[in-house]
């Protein structure tokens, strides 16, 4: 079934501004590894782009079943990319299961580039198909191009010894080199990090080389259908600097050590529990403990958030991270590091649920958690990241927040950010905040919930300083005194202090700025987290496509919100808010501002496409309701 081999061949090379392109097979198949290098190559050959990948939630899913396909996503182009991409150019399926998952996601007239080695009986009935689709008309919408990859891929790597199952883990790379040369991007790099990957391993280091290249020359030498052609993708215009390509997670890493330095503080202490989508980034900053931080992995959530607490009251950066799930657990301590009011960094990778849910997709469905979900009137900063590289400015402003206002601040990412990619202008270290952090010294008078008497802020005196010994507990306290009080007056003047100076933190972060259009108009777009690329994408198109008066802002600060976010708000006649669960910040803005905000909702598991918001913003412009 495979076009046959036809040295020296010449094939066109169509230009493209952009293309989206999704690896898919079974969870055993390497297909994250091979999105992750075809990511490298896109980026070192000056293209922007975005990545989604999806990975299934069980743990080992039956092989060649629909559960198990693990999908990469990567839209990458000479233009300005800010999504994964809403409808495929190329899907890559290495079984029939990868096929029927995502099928449905190919455009018309798309590349389908199927193994046809897995389409056997067995793995057909597997994914639901009761005969093959190569030999129905199912694909006749689309471009296929059927090849047995694992016999051409065994073919590749027979010179170096390796058993049939170890020939056929190479597979991944045979479907990367083609896909490589399809689009015009290089392989050395990828080639490099294989012999880096397996130095002690070199047979399996040459294998897969050899089936890297064998894909790539098959592309080059084979005769290809008049239908198919190979593309040109021109280098994306960047501004110039240093870029790498950083997923979320290194992000928020970068970006926790950067806003430790930027204030002063030497030691970043990371208490944490592993859980899905969280652990990457306990997995990133434990290489970085050269940079001063010290990793602490927990027996239980509970744990590893009072570690972190702990390290605060000690003088060290205290952090911690989990999911939805282990946010809930962590709620008891968080209200202790209110009552205690020490610096602490909470960052919570949404996910769906509820409970455990489906650990490995994509949701914002914790605002209401941690904008409210404590014991007792217990106020904190929130902040959302809106982009992989928008984590390391978010976190560096997490940080500026809690040890600023003695106080602890959630930072919300999601699955998404966590795992997608893009490239990163690496910003100038010198250019950096720096700071000295202001320990409490001994003084006439000296108690432990002094405040400044701007932000309400309270000195942060440290153990083993002489003069400035202290206890503090989760137990009311004296306004003025620090000591344990249940006077009913001061709890009162003690809960409205708290939340003051929670309150007082929009004096100290800047004006909401519109995105995208005017600061009037018929409608307005909010957003918050990683809906960012999406809603900007479809308001800029609505408004140089079609004229629409519509207009967009993104929410980075939770709470408190911009002072200036009511007077933004009242400038519109509607209001619509695209998130990822059933309405969450929009119940808070029409409580809060007592507009009426309507939700565009979208609790799929994955991402907004560019083209469901834009059809709201018509839908909404036109008198109707979103869907």
């Amino acid at each position: 079934m495979s076009p046959p081999a036809v040295a020296g061949s010449k094939v066109r090379r169509d230009a493209r501004d952009a293309i989206v392109i999704r690896f898919s097979g079974d969870s055993g198949d390497g297909m994250q590894l091979t999105g992750t290098q075809f990511t490298m190559e896109a980026a070192l050959s000056g293209s922007d782009l975005s990545t989604f990948p999806d990975y299934p939630a069980e743990i080992r899913a039956p092989a060649g079943t629909t559960f198990g396909v693990s999908s990469f996503q990567i839209h990458f182009g000479s233009t300005d990319i800010m999504t994964p991409g809403d409808e495929l150019d190329v899907l890559v399926a290495m079984n029939p299961a990868a096929l029927t998952v995502n099928l449905q996601d190919v455009r018309v007239g798309g590349l389908v580039v199927v193994d046809t080695s897995g389409f056997t009986p067995r793995n057909l009935a597997k994914a639901g198909f009761e005969s093959n689709p190569l030999e129905s008309d199912l694909l006749n919408p689309y471009q296929v191009m059927p090849l047995d990859i694992a016999t051409l891929t065994a073919a590749a790597v027979a010179d170096f010894g390796l058993s049939s199952k170890e020939a056929l883990r190479s597979r991944n790379m045979w479907a990367l080199g083609l896909m490589l040369w399809m689009y015009g991007r290089g392989k050395q790099a990828t080639v490099d990090w294989l012999q880096k990957k397996f130095a002690k391993a070199p047979a399996i280091a040459q294998a897969n080389i050899a089936a890297l290249n064998a894909g790539h020359a098959y592309g080059e030498t084979a005769e290809l259908p008049e239908h198919l052609s190979a593309y040109s993708v021109t280098r994306a215009d960047l501004p110039p600097g240093v870029y790498r390509t950083v997923n979320g997670a290194d992000a928020l890493a970068f970006g926790l050590i950067a806003g430790a330095r930027s204030v002063g503080i030497k030691q970043l202490f990371f208490g944490s529990y592993p859980i899905t989508p969280a652990s990457t980034l306990l997995h990133a900053l434990a290489n970085l403990r050269p940079l001063g931080v010290v990793t602490f992995q927990a027996e239980d959530e509970i744990a590893a958030i009072c570690s972190a607490i702990g390290a605060s009251f000690a003088g060290a950066l205290g952090v911690t991270s989990s999911s939805g799930p282990g946010l809930a657990l962590k709620t008891e301590a968080m209200g202790l590091a209110v009552s205690t009011e020490l610096p602490l960094v909470i960052v919570n990778s949404q996910r769906a649920g509820p409970s455990t849910g489906m650990p490995t997709k994509a949701e914002q469905s914790d605002l209401f958690q941690a904008m409210y979900g404590r014991n007792g009137e217990a106020p904190v900063i929130v902040l959302a990241a809106a982009t992989p590289a928008d984590c390391f400015e978010v976190a560096m402003e997490a940080v500026r927040l809690a040890v600023g206002h003695m106080t602890p601040v959630i930072l919300l990412s999601d699955g998404y950010l966590a795992s997608a990619a893009e490239p990163w202008l690496v910003p100038d270290l010198s250019g950096l905040p720096s700071g000295s952090v202001q320990y409490a010294q001994p003084t006439e008078g000296f108690h432990p919930f002094k405040r400044d008497p701007k932000s309400l802020a309270r000195v942060w005196p440290t153990p083993g300083t002489p003069g400035v010994e202290h206890r503090i507990g989760g137990l009311e306290k004296s306004y003025d005194t620090g000591n344990i009080s249940y006077d009913p007056d001061n709890h009162a003047k003690m809960t409205k202090a708290r939340a003051e100076k929670v309150a007082r933190v929009a004096d100290d972060i800047p004006l909401q700025e519109v995105d995208v259009g005017l600061d009037r108009g018929r409608l307005l777009l909010v957003g918050w987290g990683s809906t960012y690329g999406p809603i900007h994408r479809a308001v800029l198109q609505s408004r140089e496509d079609e004229g629409l008066d519509v207009s967009f802002i993104h929410l980075r600060y939770l709470n408190p919100f911009p002072k200036n976010l009511a007077d933004l708000l009242r400038g519109f006649d509607r209001i619509l808010v695209p998130e990822q669960n059933t309405g969450q910040l929009t119940a808070i803005l029409r409580s809060t501002y007592l507009v009426d905000a309507q939700v565009l909702a979208k609790v799929t598991g994955k991402p907004f496409m560019v083209s469901e918001i834009r059809s709201a913003i018509r839908a909404t412009l036109e008198g109707g309701q979103p869907s």
